[in-house]
């Protein structure tokens, strides 16, 4: 028997109508139809815009009753639809006063904030129709995916080794071998790889919904279209890019980001999603209307006094993430990914804007990064910000944690970057950086630091050590895009050279970068590709390059397997070693009484570290089988960055135990590193010879 609460009350042609229902906001299927809601404070009028799939011209446009507006919400019961081919948009009434801040014109068809799917871009790099009207169409979508017991995995954050990556790079070279390139179907093919490198999380540069085509610029080298191939300038925050399936032409997109989120599950890797909710694809006043602006321009988006945007995204616009309808909607699309596709955390994109209020003024208590802190649905989610943005708000070690939040620790990058260069005065800033920067996070613990040598955006790690200056004169903007503080050094020839003394060196620095941060505290974060000394060509913002200089070649695994085994060996040491990834800062103390103090520092000599202006060498050893909870080796590790071989003396073990050799940076393949607990005896075992610029590392047993 049927209720009568879901039987029409009106007709509007052939469609039967009622009221529907304010929450949740989207399309969302009832009995009988699909009840369409969306919001907007300062609208006068709404149509609902009816497509069949891919057909240019509309089924049907419904305007929305009066009585079918309930508070601000336009909302409507729509019977008898086909769900597997309908297509919907809206259209809105109001006041276009761009310097009060409306923006209103029906003309426009406007896509739904909560749109769950979005049709019409399914083909990468194809341009948008000109003639059409509405390029992205929402569909409602059925979740019903079996999940077979899958659930977000929850691996502790001291634990955890992050590897950021881009869906298409990853799998869309010729060399990759799989069946969809590009894809996230591709992905599933390269799950084992990741695995064997050892990584247990990987971040996902955007995936929601964006438009390659927001690029005006052309390759000056090759006269071609250059791409917004990144993808920060999200289109809809809920749908998974369209043509980032290999299903995407059959509406699937959502399916098959799910079956790979539950097989990087079922082989240990927990999934974060890098979510751009700091401003959207609609630019800044001469951007397209695409969404939010006409919908309602004045609750979306911060404005100045006169109507035109603020623009702390450097993007054009920025979104009013504290307005309480926004903040909403943000809470709703996060609760959404974790509750609907399992993911694990998110890493979110200057993230400073979000704790900023309407006029763009740092809040002391932002409501929105406070309320993701406290969500109970996000109550286990990784939360780790981008803890800056482009209106000049740094907050790295001040970002606002709640005991919860992470933060990408620029300074570890840069300190590191300017330690392995030889930079004067830089020992004491490093030693803090390896502790997992209890100068920044004293009232947090070493995980609220996320440790990285190179992200997306700037120099591969390869590239830090073959050029000195940016060469981005592929992006169109006459080289003057991209960062010109690298803190990179190209040891004597600036790019690819065949002198092998300098080839040798850069290979070097490169494992002495891997090597710190595996053995630094916090958690670390290595880029795609860096583990086989993938190249950009100096390139250190390529945003727009959809083409080699982003993608992941898989031929270097061969070329440069010695790089890779490194890699994975210092990875497995991390996971071997409890003393490096501590849930607590360390003390410089005994805790236990009964040996030496969980961290000492050295210099040539032991106890004697230098921290001169003009230092090079540092030194540090773990004693951590005496900490509470702890049971380890000790662990004895060696910084020269000196451009002079320097002999360190060692400290000294109890009678019953020996130091032996992990790492040697300096030595040739295969001598450079062993498998952990496979380490090599020292013949001598009060000194060891450490050569320029190089590390060893060592444990006692």
């Amino acid at each position: 028997m049927q209720r009568n609460n879901i039987y029409p009350t009106h007709k509007h042609g052939e469609f039967l109508l009622r009221v529907g229902r304010p929450f949740p906001y989207g399309a969302s299927f009832v009995p009988g139809g699909i009840n369409f809601s969306i919001f907007s404070r300062h609208a006068t009028g709404c149509t609902l815009v009816l497509f069949q799939r891919g057909q240019p011209e509309p089924l049907a446009e419904i305007p929305f009753p009066k009585t079918f507006r309930i508070g601000h919400i336009f909302t409507m019961i729509v019977f008898g639809l086909d769900y597997e081919t309908i297509e919907y948009g809206y259209r809105m009434d109001g006041p276009f006063e761009p310097e009060k801040g409306h923006r209103f014109d029906p003309a426009n068809i406007l896509l739904d904030p909560y749109a769950k799917a979005i049709n019409g871009r399914e083909v990468w790099g194809e341009p948008p129709h000109t003639n059409s009207g509405y390029p992205y169409r929402a569909r409602p979508i059925y979740d019903d995916f079996d999940w077979t017991g899958d659930r977000p995995l929850e691996i502790p954050a001291e634990d955890l080794i992050i590897y950021e990556m881009h869906v298409r790079g990853f799998t869309r070279h010729s060399s990759s071998g799989v069946k969809h390139p590009g894809t996230f179907a591709a992905m599933r093919e390269k799950i084992p790889y990741l695995q064997q490198l050892g990584v247990n999380a990987v971040e996902l540069m955007p995936i929601h919904e964006f438009d390659e085509f927001d690029n005006t610029f052309t390759n000056p080298l090759t006269g071609e279209r250059l791409l917004n191939y990144w993808g920060y300038n999200s289109i809809g925050f809920y749908a998974p890019k369209a043509v980032y399936a290999s299903s995407g032409k059959d509406g699937m997109q959502v399916d098959e980001f799910k079956a790979l989120v539950k097989e990087f599950h079922k082989h240990g890797i927990e999934v974060y999603l890098d979510v751009v909710f700091n401003h959207s694809a609609e630019g800044g006043e001469d951007g397209p209307t695409i969404s939010y602006r006409g919908i309602d321009n004045k609750t979306y988006y911060m404005l100045k006094e006169d109507g035109r945007y603020q623009n702390f995204s450097g993007t054009g616009n920025t979104m009013n993430c504290n307005n309480p309808v926004v903040r909403k909607m943000v809470m709703d699309c996060l609760r959404y990914w974790v509750a609907e596709y399992h993911v694990d955390g998110f890493r979110f994109d200057l993230a400073s804007i979000l704790g900023r209020d309407a006029n763009g003024n740092p809040l002391t208590n932002p409501p929105l990064i406070e309320a993701m802190a406290y969500d109970p649905i996000l109550g286990k989610t990784k939360l780790i910000a981008e803890a800056w943005d482009a209106g000049g708000l740094y907050q790295v070690g001040s970002f606002p944690s709640y005991g919860r939040w992470a933060e990408w620790n620029g300074k570890y990058r840069d300190t590191l970057r300017r330690f392995l260069k030889g930079d004067t005065d830089q020992t004491w800033e490093m030693a803090q950086r390896i502790q997992g920067s209890p100068d920044l996070y004293a009232e947090r613990t070493p995980t609220a630091s996320v440790n990285f040598i190179t992200a997306h955006d700037g120099f591969t790690l390869a590239d830090l050590f073959a050029y000195s200056q940016k060469h981005n004169l592929a992006n169109g903007e006459y080289n003057r895009d991209g960062a010109d503080d690298n803190y990179s050094w190209n040891w004597g020839r600036e790019g690819p050279t065949e002198d092998p003394k300098i080839n040798t060196l850069r290979r070097r620095m490169a494992k002495n970068a891997i090597a710190i941060l595996m053995v630094s505290q916090g958690i670390p974060m290595l880029l795609m590709g860096d583990e086989i000394g993938r190249t950009k060509l100096g390139n250190n913002n390529a945003y727009c390059q959809d083409n080699e200089l982003n993608w992941f070649d898989w031929r270097l695994l061969e070329t440069n397997a010695d790089l890779l085994r490194f890699v994975r060996q210092c990875i497995a040491f991390r996971k071997a070693h409890p003393s490096v990834r501590r849930q607590i800062h360390l003390q410089h103390s005994n805790e236990t009484d009964r040996g030496c103090p969980d961290i000492s520092w050295h210099g040539v000599t032991t106890s004697n570290p230098d921290w001169g202006k003009d230092s090079h060498t540092l030194a540090f050893m773990l004693c951590s089988q005496q900490a509470p909870r702890i049971t380890d080796d000790n662990i004895y590790v060696a910084l020269n960055m000196h451009w002079k071989d320097h002999i360190f003396e060692l400290p000294t073990l109890p009678e019953t135990m020996k130091w032996h050799l992990f790492a040697d940076t300096s030595c040739p393949t295969p001598n450079d590193i062993c498998l952990p607990g496979q380490e090599r005896l020292l013949a001598t075992q009060h000194k060891i010879y450490v050569h320029r610029q190089s590390l060893v590392i060592l444990v006692g047993r």
